[in-house]
């Protein structure tokens, strides 16, 4: 009889299908974390009892080593707002000799690239894109940057405080005159709450809301269909205000498209401060979410966490800042 082939030593990632978790909560329970609760803890080891998983010796050396890497997570590679972002990590990280690794999470379902981070054994975590779940303390320093609709538990959160933010654009706007603001918004926790402070405002004067988009993804795309569908549905808008300035650059194609000239026919606005909003085709007013003081702020608090593991979780908001740009600069009659 022709020999049998062995059979394929079963991995970590088998046991986290076996178990039906994620393959970060494994490794917690290897590690010995009191911060998985007894059924998940259950359900782990009864599926490395069924596969017959033994760790291997050599990954648990190297989870003890020093990687001296920092992974940041952010959501989109074609959205220009994480670059300052990174400027301010990179301006406290490299010097103490922490190289970034960045990767991208797009989808709404698996959370991919964490589980790639943890797989390779990062120092820490900057996760600044949307997770696909709620996750348990991760077993390294973490911290999420910006309004995410799922939570890293233990982890600290540094945000801009994105409704300040909103209330500085639509002042500005309510002071040229405008009335009938409408609103490009998208998926996602900042967007959501950019459109919550949005619909507040235009209520609280009495005013009319138009929005459109929150299906769509916060890219050009997404922006150009939202403006396009305001401009469809809503006659007599005087503004129109986008939940970042890669949507502002797709509302700006749109307005073209439909005849519209910016600021001449409507005024438009963004909110990041990106690169994109300080090219000159734009010259768009924005709001700075002072990304780079983000990424500061977070490199520091990495740090701090890299020698003491166990310091209290914090949370930390800076104020944004209103910059005026020429794409709102024509005032109208109040």
């Amino acid at each position: 009889m022709p020999a049998q082939s062995a059979r394929p030593r079963p991995t970590i990632y088998d046991v986290a299908a076996e178990a039906g978790v994620s393959k970060s909560l494994v490794s917690l329970v290897l590690n010995g974390s009191d911060l998985v609760s007894e059924a998940r803890r259950a359900a782990v080891q009864a599926a490395i009892h069924k596969l017959g998983y033994r760790p291997s010796a050599a990954a648990a050396t190297l989870a003890a080593a020093r990687s001296n890497t920092v992974g940041v997570l952010v959501d989109d590679y074609r959205n220009p707002w994480f670059v300052d972002l990174l400027d301010g990590l990179r301006q406290v990280l490299e010097p103490e000799g922490y190289h970034l690794t960045v990767a991208e999470q797009r989808s709404a379902t698996t959370d991919g690239p964490l589980d790639g981070f943890l797989g390779s054994h990062v120092d820490a975590l900057v996760i600044a894109a949307e997770l696909a779940s709620d996750h348990p303390d991760l077993g390294v320093p973490t911290v999420v940057v910006g309004s995410r609709d799922h939570d890293v538990s233990g982890a600290d959160h540094f945000a801009s405080d994105e409704a300040a933010g909103v209330r500085l654009l639509l002042d500005h706007l309510y002071e040229r005159g405008h009335r009938r603001i409408g609103h490009v918004t998208g998926r996602g926790g900042s967007a959501r709450r950019r459109l919550d402070a949005y619909l507040g405002w235009m209520r609280e004067r009495g005013l009319g809301t138009f929005v459109a988009g929150a299906s769509n993804e916060t890219n050009e795309d997404g922006g150009y269909l939202g403006a396009a569908g305001l401009l469809a549905d809503h006659d007599g808008l005087t503004a129109l205000f986008a939940a970042n300035d890669t949507m502002a650059l797709g509302a700006r194609a749109a307005l073209r498209d439909a005849g519209f000239e910016v600021p001449r026919d409507l005024a438009l606005a963004g909110y990041d401060n990106s690169l994109l909003a300080r090219a000159r085709f734009l010259d768009l007013t924005t709001v700075d979410n002072r990304n780079e003081e983000l990424g500061v702020a977070s490199g520091r608090r990495l740090l701090g966490l890299l020698t003491d593991r166990h310091s209290l979780a914090r949370a930390s908001s800076i104020g944004p800042r209103l910059v005026l740009r020429s794409s709102t600069a024509t005032r109208i009659a109040g």
